[in-house]
């Protein structure tokens, strides 16, 4: 068993980390194909619209991953290969994701998603919220046909705890009185949740030990809190390549980690003027600029850095028990891809 974890000093990307298992992700597709066709032109082609744009994959690459760093019957580490069971779990994840992502378009009134036009702008917001129902409708119809119910109980407390951190994000926003504790809960709930039970799923899929899914969740909730930290970081840097207007965040009243860590050292009147600046954030230009200035020049920015480093070195640490593989390695470079992403 290795003592160190090995990591390339080249910047990581997506496709480097696809790479061990990119036949596994073109037989995924053909898998997601397969199981989603829908009655009906216009659902149909909102179906297809919808599952042409579905992004970097993480989720289910974290599932197939986990599952060939923990595969117990491959004489070979370096040619291992993807159960169809492993395929029904990143499935049932990625469609929960995708679904998730029509409906937060929908509430946030978005026009764009990955530089394309959003479901709800093509098709008005009452298709897409019908879509996205379709979609968790249809992905549950797979799961309980399947009867793979250990992989749809953990499905289902998935679906349930994105509710609550939507719910808990909104309520926050509108109140203006997101604390630190609020804030790790809802990035918890929102993100790192769904990233724990992908690599989770992964684990389970190919019957590993109670004690290494524990450890494969702890690995993705550890990488989904620095994935979600790291999309707020981004989002004050204007030269980002996410596709995103700059400071979304604060233009939509979310008060994030790099906010909370200079107010926090403010007084209360302090505070309370950066509240009234972010409030006028949707409408006033001037205002956005000055509470942005503000989070930079107060350090907001390297606490919050530093903080989603953390995260991934608990991620890295948790993989070091395993046995060193092209699998293991592209969990490892999906932590360094996770810091080093600016899209």
């Amino acid at each position: 068993m290795p003592n160190t974890l090995t990591i390339s000093i080249n910047m990581i990307t997506i496709e480097a980390i696809r790479q061990p298992i990119s036949a596994d992700l073109k037989a995924f597709d053909e898998f997601v194909n397969e199981n989603f066709s829908a009655e009906g032109e216009l659902l149909q082609e909102m179906l297809t619209y919808a599952l042409s744009s579905r992004g970097k994959g993480v989720r289910p690459i974290l599932t197939m991953l986990s599952a060939l760093t923990l595969k117990p019957d491959s004489p070979n580490p370096d040619e291992r290969h993807c159960s169809k069971r492993t395929y029904l779990a990143a499935l049932l994840i990625e469609m929960i994701h995708t679904a998730s992502l029509i409906h937060d378009d929908v509430l946030d009134s978005a026009d764009e998603r990955r530089g394309r036009p959003s479901i709800n702008a093509k098709w008005q917001s009452d298709m897409a919220v019908i879509l996205g129902d379709y979609i968790l409708a249809r992905t549950m119809a797979i799961g309980m046909t399947s009867a793979q119910y250990d992989l749809m109980s953990y499905i289902g407390s998935a679906m349930a705890t994105l509710c609550e951190g939507e719910v808990l994000q909104t309520q926050h926003a509108n109140l203006f009185d997101t604390t630190r504790e609020d804030y790790f809960e809802i990035i918890y709930r929102k993100t790192a949740s769904l990233l724990g039970v992908s690599s989770a799923l992964g684990a389970l899929s190919v019957g590993a030990s109670r004690e290494d899914i524990d450890r494969m969740r702890k690995f993705g909730e550890a990488l989904g809190m620095a994935f979600q930290i790291q999309d707020d970081i981004l989002d004050y840097n204007r030269q980002n390549n996410t596709g995103k207007p700059t400071n979304n965040d604060l233009r939509e009243h979310k008060i994030t980690l790099p906010m909370i860590e200079v107010m926090e050292r403010k007084n209360e009147a302090e505070r309370g003027a950066m509240i009234e600046l972010l409030k006028r954030c949707h409408i006033d230009e001037n205002a956005l600029d000055e509470l942005h200035a503000m989070v930079v020049e107060g350090g907001g920015l390297e606490y919050a850095t530093e903080t989603m480093q953390a995260y991934l070195a608990r991620a890295m640490h948790l993989l070091a028990k395993y046995e060193e593989t092209p699998y293991r390695q592209a969990l490892l470079d999906m932590c360094r891809f996770v810091a080093e992403r600016d899209k």
